[in-house]
């Protein structure tokens, strides 16, 4: 990561025209960008990903957006924490450039009518429970790809979906940022690092620690040579039960390529969760690889 200087501030952007004007001038130096973009309330998972961006680029830009458009009408938008002096401090300390913080209707003016949808794998895991939810990722990912036109786009893998339908989304429509998927960063006693946490109690929090033992417990049994995956996911569901406080949105095991499930380890396999605690949603997942 490059110093900054202490005299340097970390530059807030609320406009698309502001936003792109800065860019332009970056681009004409013909110096690379990138993007971190976030939902805001960030932690040491979000920090990560801005730490690798300054390495390899020039400039970073990290985006503080809470997209409406992905939560459904009966989840935490209204509540999802929100700070933005805090992100701001933050992403200065991580080795960001600039802040780009749009309001809702600067992103989605009046009358705003089009969307970006990509199929098949969207229908899967976080999209079989949430319909639209990736609809609004993939539609506010590549509007902040079109305003930033960064070289580079850091995604943390806690959203292992997220970052495949990304990709195929890059993919499918030509577009020229490269995805830089980067590791689930985890408290020290195994959790997830989400901004969602903070709305968990402290007793809560304790009983969400069985997702990441029930993980790392699955990746042990794979290197005792377990390779049967319904046992295994069968095993993480019955530690999960056990805890009555705790609803189970599903619990997976799909080929890492298209998310569709499979019986016996083989090739890159995505164990995914996602848990209701009280009305905190929480994904958490692992990447095994089999023979």
């Amino acid at each position: 990561m490059k110093n900054r200087s202490s005299e340097n501030t970390i530059k807030i952007i609320k406009t698309i025209t502001e936003m792109k004007e800065v860019i332009k001038k970056y681009k004409k130096m013909n110096l690379s960008i990138a993007l971190v973009p976030t939902m805001g309330y960030l932690h040491k998972g979000h920090l990560s990903l801005i730490e690798k961006a300054k390495e390899n680029n020039d400039v970073v830009v990290v985006s503080i957006f809470v997209n409406p458009t992905q939560f459904g009408e009966n989840e935490d938008y209204g509540v999802y924490p929100r700070n933005l002096e805090r992100d701001s401090c933050l992403s200065e300390e991580a080795g960001a450039d600039y802040v780009f913080k749009p309001s809702v209707e600067e992103i989605y003016p009046k009358g705003y009518n089009t969307y970006v949808k990509v199929e098949k794998i969207t229908d899967k895991l976080c999209g079989a429970s949430r319909p639209g939810h990736f609809r609004g990722v993939t539609t506010i990912v590549n509007k902040l790809f079109n305003i930033i036109e960064p070289n580079r786009a850091y995604f943390g893998l806690k959203d292992a979906q997220q970052v495949l339908v990304i990709m195929k989304m890059v993919e499918d429509l030509n577009l020229s940022t490269e995805i830089i998927p980067c590791p689930i960063i985890r408290e020290k006693d195994g959790l997830a690092m989400s901004s969602r946490n903070v709305n968990l109690t402290k007793n809560e929090r304790q009983i969400a620690l069985v997702l990441s033992k029930s993980l790392f417990e699955a990746k042990d049994k794979v290197k005792a040579g377990e390779r049967d995956l319904d046992k295994i996911v069968s095993n993480i569901k019955a530690n999960i039960h056990n805890e009555p406080e705790i609803t189970i949105d599903y619990v997976e095991a799909v080929n890492m390529l298209n998310l569709e499930r499979i019986k016996l380890l083989e090739g890159k396999v995505l164990i995914a969760i996602a848990v209701k605690i009280a009305k905190v949603r929480l994904i958490d997942n692992i990447i095994l690889e089999g023979n």
